[in-house]
């Protein structure tokens, strides 16, 4: 593979690069090379057919997945997930909620391991999620809608700077979708940005996404 210690220093607005990034599966490959970058309030579209490595790709920078070939870089240093785990936050198609906790306690248990940003509160988040009123059931008792909002509540209350979403407009009303539109226009906002896959039509900043298209 072609030496990068040539290429030129990033601008300091890069959060994230990737450079000639791969991923094989049984030796075959899933995606890759694939080259990008995600500046500070950023919301890009992962695009690809089905198969193609989208979800695959989220779950390499939520450090579920190892690397084969290529390079990631957070702020222009080497990515170590070890040392990023305040930094991301993967929603996927598996909510990562405990189905015996209220959403009152999957948040705290979340806040205790990743802290909480400037400003926000549980009791806060909950109600600008939508959850008034159902905050102490049991999520196994809650619509799919409540689920997922239970778990997009995560968004609002942790003090990550990337969101990784995977299909995060999956089982919301029209309602919901905006929800989540605004949650990543304030997010955008603050300076953070967010890697988003979706089969549906994406509206999100009320304008065309930045794009990172997967390939074989």
């Amino acid at each position: 593979m072609t030496a990068l210690s040539a290429v030129a220093p990033i601008p300091q607005d890069v959060l994230l690069e990737a450079r000639a990034l791969s991923f094989y599966r049984l030796d075959e490959p899933v995606f890759g090379p694939l080259d990008f970058c995600l500046r500070a309030g950023e919301v890009a579209l992962v695009e690809g057919d089905n198969g193609s490595g989208k979800t695959t790709l989220l779950r390499i920078l939520a450090g579920l997945l190892h690397i084969d070939e290529g390079e990631l870089q957070w702020r222009g240093q080497p990515w170590r997930r070890e040392e990023h785990l305040g930094d991301t936050l993967f929603l996927g198609h598996h909510l990562g909620l405990k189905s015996d906790l209220s959403a009152r306690e999957n948040l705290a248990v979340a806040a205790g391991t990743y802290g909480v940003r400037d400003g926000g509160s549980i009791e806060g988040v909950l109600v600008d999620i939508g959850l008034s009123g159902y905050e102490d059931e049991p999520v196994r008792r809650l619509s799919a809608g409540q689920k997922k909002r239970a778990a997009l509540a995560r968004l609002l209350l942790l003090p990550a700077t990337l969101w990784l979403l995977d299909e995060p407009y999956a089982n919301l009303d029209r309602t919901g979708i905006e929800l989540v539109n605004r949650l990543l226009a304030d997010h955008a906002s603050r300076g953070g940005a967010a890697l988003v896959t979706s089969h549906g039509a994406v509206s999100f900043l009320g304008g065309e996404p930045k794009r990172v298209r997967m390939h074989a």
